[in-house]
């Protein structure tokens, strides 16, 4: 289904990327560090193309997250510095599919187990951070 870039179609984006990092936070200290990384991906990719949404453009989703933030980047200079937060959560393992996926680590390892030294507090925090970066951005629009 086509998105139709708009404001308010911008904003329900944003309204539902804001539930997934309630939802990611909910899961902190839960055992399941896997399933918090998961969430604040699902939380930044809808902020991204919400953003990208409120510019009037049609999402590009090629490229994944980085990519998304690459281009707002280039094309926002206040914006900048999302690259590098992305990219800090993305070392710290958020992904959709290493999350999720056994296939994705190395025999016997699970993705429930994958990723027990992650420090849950501040990846939330940077995304947290993230959020708010394109939310104010997008009401300055």
């Amino acid at each position: 289904m086509a998105l139709t870039p708009s404001i308010p179609e911008a904003l329900r984006w944003l309204c539902q990327a804001t539930s997934d990092l309630q939802a990611a936070r909910n899961d902190i200290q839960h055992c399941c560090p896997n399933w918090v990384l998961f969430k604040v991906h699902q939380a930044l990719e809808k902020a991204l193309v919400a953003a990208e949404l409120c510019r009037g453009k049609a999402v590009e989703g090629h490229g994944g997250l980085m990519g998304m933030a690459q281009r707002l980047e280039a094309e926002e200079p206040e914006l900048r510095g999302l690259v590098l937060d992305v990219q800090w959560l993305c070392d710290r393992g958020m992904d959709a599919k290493a999350t999720q996926y056994p296939s994705y680590h190395p025999f016997p390892v699970t993705p429930s187990e994958a990723f027990s030294s992650v420090d849950e507090e501040a990846v939330l925090t940077q995304a947290q951070k993230v959020l708010m970066t394109l939310k104010n951005h997008m009401d300055r629009k």
